[in-house]
């Protein structure tokens, strides 16, 4: 029988202990069988042991990541007979490097969860961005606790869909859970003519048009974007976009969108990374490199242009 493995993660103080003291009281986690929690970050918060206890829980401190090797894992494994494993994960410590780990066989990967104190947010991510990106990046569900009246729910939201698209962002209020989507507040007209995209809104418009494709269909859209194609990209395609920046200079990445050039065009006809005013039609299609449905541009105009006055986008 499989053992799925939980990881919460979080930096410290982020509600981790209690999310996951909760979860243990929620009446379907009644009948879970042995649950083992690695403990690998101790806070204000404490587990109440004696009443885990009660529930088959076991907790075991971790204090360095080297700890978890394999031979260990599997010792865990024997001892405490583990039918779900939940990590209360150092938000100091990569997510990858766990990812790496060489579980027992019966182990499994479950949910990754990402705890977001809403009352600190600004500060961890104006000041550690890079850790606040390596926390979101892998996550399947994001839980942004402690929201309120005063709580940018779309500024948060614009921090963490670019890192982690695929992310299910939930809000905690006072009230409980609120799994509603934020409403994005878009700089352009999506109903006009022709939906003509400035260059400071590009991230805006690349991550709405991924998140909502069918928003799009049929729509006459213009804007700058940079050409890129190589051998990967079907033939005769091509893919205009921008550099964009989730968290440092170094964790820059080419956004962009499948893109066909005007009827009777070869791309090689455009210069590889030069900047092009592009006025296309937008379909929806399935396409590999999007690894299902998306934008796929086709093209009726392509005019030389200049660089963008900045040239990275940014997504707040």
């Amino acid at each position: 029988m499989e053992t799925p493995v939980f990881l919460i993660n979080g930096f410290l103080e982020s509600g981790k202990t209690t999310f996951i003291s909760e979860t243990m009281k929620d009446p379907q986690f009644k009948n879970a069988g042995n649950v083992l929690i690695l403990m690998c970050e101790e806070g204000e918060e404490e587990y109440d042991e004696i009443n885990l206890a009660k529930r088959n829980v076991s907790i075991l401190p971790v204090e360095e990541l080297s700890q978890l090797k394999p031979e260990f894992l599997k010792q865990l494994d024997v001892f405490y007979h583990p039918d779900m494993v939940m990590v209360e994960y150092n938000g100091m410590w990569k997510t990858e490097d766990f990812l790496d780990l060489e579980f027992p066989d019966n182990w499994m990967m479950g949910q990754i969860i990402t705890l977001i104190d809403s009352e600190t947010f600004n500060n961890y991510y104006n000041n550690m961005r890079s850790f606040f990106a390596d926390n979101v990046r892998f996550s399947d569900v994001v839980i942004c606790n402690r929201v309120d009246e005063n709580t940018d729910k779309l500024f948060m939201r614009r921090c963490i869909k670019p890192l982690n698209r695929q992310a299910n962002i939930m809000y905690e209020t006072a009230e409980g859970i609120d799994s509603s989507e934020v409403e994005e507040v878009l700089p352009f007209d999506v109903n006009a003519d022709v939906i003509e995209i400035e260059d400071d809104d590009y991230g805006l418009f690349y991550m709405d048009a991924m998140d909502n494709p069918s928003k799009y269909a049929g729509k006459k859209i213009k804007f700058k974007g940079m050409m890129f194609y190589n051998d990967k990209i079907p033939k005769n395609s091509f893919v205009p976009g921008r550099m964009a920046q989730n968290c440092c200079a170094e964790d820059r990445t080419f956004i962009g969108f499948l893109a066909k050039p005007p009827k009777g065009k070869d791309v090689s006809e455009y210069v590889l990374r030069g900047w092009y005013n592009i006025e296309a039609e937008i379909k929806v299609e399935f396409v590999r490199m999007y690894k299902g449905k998306g934008p796929v541009m086709y093209c009726t105009n392509i005019t030389p242009a200049s660089s963008p006055e900045e040239e990275v986008v940014y997504f707040t």
